[in-house]
């Protein structure tokens, strides 16, 4: 019997994005508590959590899973992986909305102001930690929690996600440090 590359439960991804997309969330909320001196709620939705790190992470777990001992490797492949993914939701979220969520415009080796070199290198190391150290340790978490709360945690989640996926597809999450406009200061 063959077995499966990928033997895990659906549970058990929607939870890994979840804890993936808040780590985005608190990153970036960090990162603009430092430079502006203000809490902003980044990203479109309300709720505590970026749906992109949630999805870029599960998808480099998906695809770079089995490099686990080859850190190097791992580091270019998201460093690309992850890029693509931020370029194409940027993209996307101006032709939807009309609206910029970041911009890097000012930034060493942007293209279009959606991706830059900082941030792909940043992408990478967070590839790095997630595949060759945090997946374990996931792993060990995952397998303490009894099924019931896990099923209800990942119900709720959901849940609340819905709920704020369709608020934010009729209101978006915008405002001063949300969204740039051309006159915004893209300095990070």
């Amino acid at each position: 019997m063959k077995e499966h590359a990928n033997p895990h439960s659906f549970d058990y991804y929607v939870l890994l994005f979840f804890l993936l997309a808040f780590v985005g969330w608190l990153w970036e909320v960090l990162l603009f508590l430092a430079m502006d001196h203000a809490f902003i709620n980044r990203g479109v939705y309300r709720g505590p959590y970026l749906p992109v790190y949630g999805a870029g992470g599960l998808l480099l777990c998906f695809l770079l899973r089995r490099l686990q001992k080859k850190p190097a490797v791992v580091m270019l492949l998201s460093m690309g992986i992850c890029s693509a993914l931020e370029y194409a939701t940027g993209f996307f979220l101006e032709m939807l909305w009309g609206i910029r969520w970041w911009d890097y415009s000012g930034h060493f080796m942007n293209l279009h102001g959606r991706i830059c070199l900082a941030g792909a290198l940043l992408f990478g190391l967070s590839g790095v930690l997630l595949i060759c150290f945090f997946l374990p340790m996931y792993e060990k978490w995952y397998q303490k929690i009894p099924v019931a709360w896990r099923m209800g945690l990942m119900l709720g989640l959901m849940a609340v996600f819905v709920l704020d996926a369709t608020y934010a597809a009729v209101k978006p999450n915008t405002g001063e440090g949300i969204t740039w406009t051309a006159e915004s200061d893209a300095s990070f």
